[in-house]
Parts: C-alpha cells; sequence; structure tokens
C-alpha cells in the first residue's frame, strides 16, 4: 500500500521566523502526486504542539497562490499556527475535458468526491482534505488534530464551509473569504456538480453550504469576509442566501461586507490576520 504520508521535499525558505515548505506526495484519493504547502512556525519546529488552520484555494489556484499572495506567515508564527495549502484538485489524469475550461477539471476539483466516471476515480478533494491531509499533519508534523480549524476563498470558501459543517468534530474553526454558499443555485456550482456528481439534484446538496447550515448548524462561530466590489458576488457567491440560512436556524455568523475590495488576493491579504486570530482563539484551548 501506498505511504500517503511520504513527503519529497520541493522548497523550503526561512520566513518570519518560521519556515514556508512545500512538499509533493503521493495521493490515494487523487490517484497521483499533490502538492502542499505547510508553514511551520519556529514553536512547531522546535517539537511543541500546535494549533492547525487549513487553508482551501479557489478554482485556477495551485498550493502557490495562497502561499506567495496571502501574506499568513508573519501572524501564523506569531500566533504558532502550522498553516495548511494544498493544491486545488488533482492533475494530469488525461480525462476528456480535464483541461479546457478554468472552472471544471483541473484547478478545479470543488472539494467534493465525484461519483461520475471518470472523475470519480480521482477527483476525491473531499477525501483527500478530510482523511489524506489530516494523516499526513499527525506522522510528520507537530499539528495538534485536536485543535484543528479550516478557511478558504471563493471555490475554496464553498469547501472549508461544507467540510466543516460536515466534519465539526475534526474541523473545529471555519472562516471564508468570498465563499460559493449556494453552489446548486450559481452557474459555477451548477456545472461542477452535474459534471462530477451526476444529474440527481437531491444528491448536490450534500456539497452545498446553506442546505448543509440548515441540516447541521456549527457549534462555532463562523467568520465570512466579502468584498463589495467583488465582480462575482451577484451571480456566483450570493453572501445573502447563506445569511439568511443562518438566521433561519439561529447559526453564529459574522459576516463582513468590505466596502471597495474584489476577488484579489489583493481582499485576502488585507484581512488574513483577522481570520488567522478568530481561528487562533477558537483553537488556543
Amino acid at each position: 500500500m501506498t505511504d500517503i504520508t511520504a513527503l519529497e521535499p520541493v522548497s523550503a525558505n526561512r520566513s518570519f521566523g518560521g519556515t514556508q515548505t512545500v512538499f509533493s506526495h503521493t495521493s490515494e484519493a487523487c490517484n497521483g502526486t499533490m502538492r502542499l504547502s505547510v508553514y511551520r512556525p519556529q514553536r512547531e519546529i522546535d517539537g511543541e504542539m500546535v494549533p492547525v488552520v487549513v487553508w482551501l484555494s479557489g478554482l485556477t489556484c495551485t498550493e502557490e497562490n495562497f502561499t506567495v499572495k496571502a501574506g499568513a506567515q508573519r501572524i501564523a508564527n506569531e500566533l504558532g499556527l502550522l498553516v495548511v495549502a494544498p493544491d486545488t484538485s488533482p492533475r494530469g489524469q488525461g480525462f476528456p475535458g480535464e483541461d479546457e475550461s478554468y472552472d471544471f477539471g483541473s484547478g478545479a476539483g470543488f472539494y467534493l468526491d465525484a461519483t461520475r466516471a471518470p472523475w470519480s476515480s480521482a477527483y476525491r478533494m473531499y477525501s483527500y482534505v478530510t482523511q489524506e491531509i489530516p494523516a499526513i499533519i499527525e506522522a510528520r508534523f507537530h499539528g495538534d488534530l485536536a485543535r484543528m480549524g479550516i478557511m478558504g476563498h471563493s471555490m475554496g470558501g464553498h469547501g472549508a464551509l461544507t467540510i466543516h459543517l460536515k466534519n465539526q468534530d475534526l474541523f473545529k474553526s471555519c472562516s471564508a473569504f468570498a465563499p460559493i454558499v449556494a453552489p446548486t443555485q450559481v452557474p459555477w456550482g451548477q456545472k461542477a456538480f452535474r459534471g462530477y456528481l451526476g444529474d440527481d439534484e437531491t444528491a448536490w446538496q450534500d456539497y452545498d453550504a446553506c442546505a448543509l447550515v440548515r441540516k447541521t448548524p456549527s457549534q462555532a462561530g463562523l467568520l465570512v469576509d466579502q468584498g463589495s466590489d467583488d465582480s462575482f458576488l451577484a451571480e456566483q457567491l450570493r453572501p445573502e442566501l447563506f445569511e439568511a440560512a443562518c438566521k433561519d436556524v439561529g447559526q453564529a455568523l459574522t459576516l463582513r461586507i468590505q466596502e471597495g475590495y474584489d476577488h484579489s488576493y489583493f481582499f485576502i491579504a488585507t484581512f488574513i490576520e483577522d481570520h488567522l486570530r478568530h481561528h487562533h482563539a477558537a483553537l488556543a484551548v
């Protein structure tokens, strides 16, 4: 059996007192080699067990976007957070249509387990995030799985919310930037879900944050930041739908509409400290 926790170093750079690392490893869930970014704060390098925050990126991204653009390292080292950022999909599977569009296939795994062939043989990002990443953290780092949170952006915000809502014992805190909160009701989600999950729309509900929060509200307070000048706001993101769903079930939600901000990493970098402090406050027990 493949050792999914065996890591091959790709790069390591000192940053704000800790070390920013990137590894490659063989993934059973994704049927091939995946890359994983791990920021190691100094206290984790020194052997202290520290909280973990997993970041999920959006469409077209790899593990590099967050690592290079978000500016998370300074505050992560200050707070002593191990920050883990995977790629957004399997790569190089050779499936028909895999590389034809930005919003389906490569770079667009949508953090679900595909059930439709051929995607079901490799596009299993849900299992990758919920099973393989924790196994790697436990085996290779001083990351405390009892103190683990999840956050993400756009498609990754969708992933963070849905994975948290379905795995609250595993991911105890959650936040998101400009998440796709109602993928069953917007073009990005409908295209991806039909391709990965098939035409039965009832199966789609299992990966829809609005549906899930009504079914299993979180015991944690959720933090969502959304830019008012985001070009995808009205058609693809629809935060008002999630706000209404949370209100219906009494879910604690802090939804901040950030005036003048767009969908870019300039927006993420501006507020990443708030999100890391949100997770640290929830996990530092």
